[in-house]
C-alpha cells in the first residue's frame, strides 16, 4: 500500500509539469510566432524482487526473472515544436513574418546592465524615439532589434517609408529622398531543443546548454543572406492547436484524478489494517 501511494504521488508530480506545459501553450495561443511544447514521459527505474530461490522453477519462463515493480513515470522531455504557424496579412509595413521555420530574429535584452542576445519570431516591430532626430527599431516588448553585426538599428526621425526585402534587408526612405539600409540580424537554428524559453516570447542559449552557440545556430551573413525568407505586411501566428491542447488537458486531468484516487484508496486500506484488533 505504501508502494502504491509512492507510485501515484510520483506520477502526480510529473503530471503537474505536463499540465503546466499545456497551460503555457493555451495562454500563448494568440502570441505571434510562439512555438508550443510537447511533453513526453518515460518509466522511472523499476525495482526487482527475487521471490523464487529455486532457479529450476524459472526454466521456460518467457519474461525476465524476478518480479519487476515500477515506481511511476517521469517527464522525459519538454520538446519545442518548430512547425510553421499560420500567416495573417496585416498590411502594416513594420510587420514581418518568417516563412522558413528555422529562422529567428535577434534582439538585445538588458539584464541588470548586461546585454544579452535573444531570439524571436515575433515580427511585430515598432519605432521608439531616442531623441528628436533618431529612432530605434524595437520589437513589441520594446527590445532593440539587432542588425547582422549585432548593432542596434537607429534610423533618422525624418523617415516616410519602410521596406523589408525577402532577404531581410530593411530600407528606410527619408523625407528628403535619401535612403538608409540595414541587414536584420537573423539566425538559422539547427538544434532548437537546446534553446530555452526566456519569457516575453524570447528564446536564448542557456549557459549549461552542453553545446556551443555555433553548434546550435548559424548566423545568416554574407553569402548565407540569400537563405533568409521574410514576408512584409504579415505576422506569423502561434502553432498551438486548440483542439489538441484541450484534449491533452482532459487526458491529463483524468490521469491526475486516477492517481489521486489511488492514494485515497491506499489510505483507506491502511486505515482498515491499522483498525484490525
Amino acid at each position: 500500500m505504501n508502494r502504491s501511494m509512492i507510485v501515484a504521488s510520483n506520477t502526480m508530480n510529473q503530471l503537474q509539469k505536463q499540465l503546466d506545459i499545456i497551460s503555457n501553450n493555451l495562454a500563448n495561443i494568440d502570441t505571434n510566432g510562439f512555438k508550443k511544447r510537447e511533453a513526453t514521459f518515460t518509466d522511472l527505474l523499476a525495482q526487482s524482487f527475487n521471490n523464487q530461490p529455486n532457479k529450476n522453477e524459472e526454466i521456460g519462463r518467457l519474461t525476465p526473472n524476478e518480479i519487476r515493480v515500477g515506481v511511476g513515470a517521469k517527464l522525459a522531455q519538454s520538446q519545442m515544436v518548430t512547425k510553421q504557424g499560420s500567416l495573417k496579412q496585416t498590411g502594416r509595413p513594420l510587420d514581418i513574418a518568417f516563412t522558413n521555420e528555422s529562422q529567428y530574429m535577434k534582439v538585445l535584452v538588458d539584464n541588470n546592465g548586461e546585454g544579452n542576445i535573444r531570439y524571436t519570431r515575433d515580427g511585430a516591430l515598432y519605432l521608439s524615439p531616442i531623441n528628436q532626430n533618431e529612432m530605434l527599431l524595437v520589437n513589441s516588448e520594446g527590445y532593440p532589434v539587432l542588425d547582422e553585426n549585432n548593432q542596434m538599428i537607429s534610423i533618422s526621425g525624418n523617415s516616410s517609408q519602410y521596406t523589408f526585402s525577402a532577404d531581410g534587408r530593411f530600407e528606410v526612405t527619408l523625407t528628403n529622398g535619401q535612403k538608409q539600409e540595414f541587414n536584420l540580424g537573423i539566425v538559422s537554428v539547427k538544434k532548437p531543443q537546446f534553446l530555452e524559453q526566456m519569457g516575453e516570447n524570447l528564446l536564448g542559449v542557456p549557459a549549461n546548454a552542453g553545446a556551443t552557440v555555433n553548434d546550435i545556430l548559424t548566423e545568416l551573413v554574407g553569402p548565407l543572406r540569400n537563405q533568409v525568407s521574410i514576408q512584409q505586411g504579415s505576422l506569423e501566428g502561434s502553432n498551438v492547436n486548440l483542439s489538441k491542447e484541450m484534449t491533452d488537458l482532459i487526458n491529463v486531468q483524468r490521469s491526475y484524478q486516477f492517481q489521486s484516487k489511488a492514494i485515497s484508496l491506499s489510505d483507506q486500506m491502511m486505515g482498515l489494517v491499522n483498525g484490525i484488533r
